[in-house]
């Protein structure tokens, strides 16, 4: 039996192959693998998994569904070589961001941004 940090690292290897990044959630699911160890669990449990991704406390709860996803696919990955691992259900921590307010430009912030742009074409 593998460790669970070396399937991080075997996971992250063949997603990236796949053309996926990886990049904030390979580090993110490192932090996950790290929880885990301290808590001295042998494989991931949905409590683990909810227990971690709702610890940032003065985030939005999109963050708490993004961290959730992460490791929710990660999971399923796993489960495949160690039937232990269990998938925290889809969608059980439902988050949206929140849209900033759009910004409506004045019409001084218009002609000043105007002028700037005619500045650049000249040089």
């Amino acid at each position: 039996m593998r460790t669970m940090r070396k399937a991080l690292a075997e996971y992250v290897a063949v997603r990236r192959a796949l053309g996926a990044q990886l990049r904030e959630p390979a580090v993110t699911l490192r932090q996950f693998v790290a929880f885990v160890e301290r808590q001295g669990a042998a494989c991931i449990t949905t409590d683990l998994a909810l227990r971690w991704a709702m610890a940032p406390v003065d985030v939005q709860r999109a963050t708490w569904a993004r961290r959730l996803s992460q490791v929710r696919r990660f999971a399923t990955w796993l489960h495949a070589h160690d039937p232990r691992t269990q998938i925290s259900p889809v969608r059980i921590l439902l988050g949206q961001r929140r849209r900033r307010q759009p910004h409506i430009f004045t019409d001084q912030e218009i002609t000043r941004l105007m002028t700037a742009a005619r500045q650049l074409a000249l040089m």
